[in-house]
């Protein structure tokens, strides 16, 4: 059973506890993922994500794209895989 999130605002996703590269682009990246896999219910088949302004030119090298998988996979900011 899917994990349920109670979030009050955009602050509750976007925290402070991160991981680098780049803890502006994992850490929100992340829970983003984790709240996904929340709504899905489960793992999803496949992604189709689209990043816009500062993401959208440096979503792969700083790990944005990894973190919003990784969330969506049911990874936590604290795991290092």
């Amino acid at each position: 059973m899917a994990k349920s999130y109670d979030y009050q605002s955009a602050f509750d996703i976007i925290g402070p506890v991160m991981m680098g590269p780049s803890s502006s682009h994992t850490a929100g990246a992340v829970k983003i993922g984790n709240s996904a896999r929340a709504v899905l219910g489960d793992v999803p088949k496949s992604l189709e994500i689209r990043y816009y302004e500062s993401f959208a030119k440096t979503h792969q090298g700083h790990g944005t794209d990894v973190a919003v998988v990784g969330g969506a996979m049911g990874y936590s900011t604290f795991d290092n895989r």
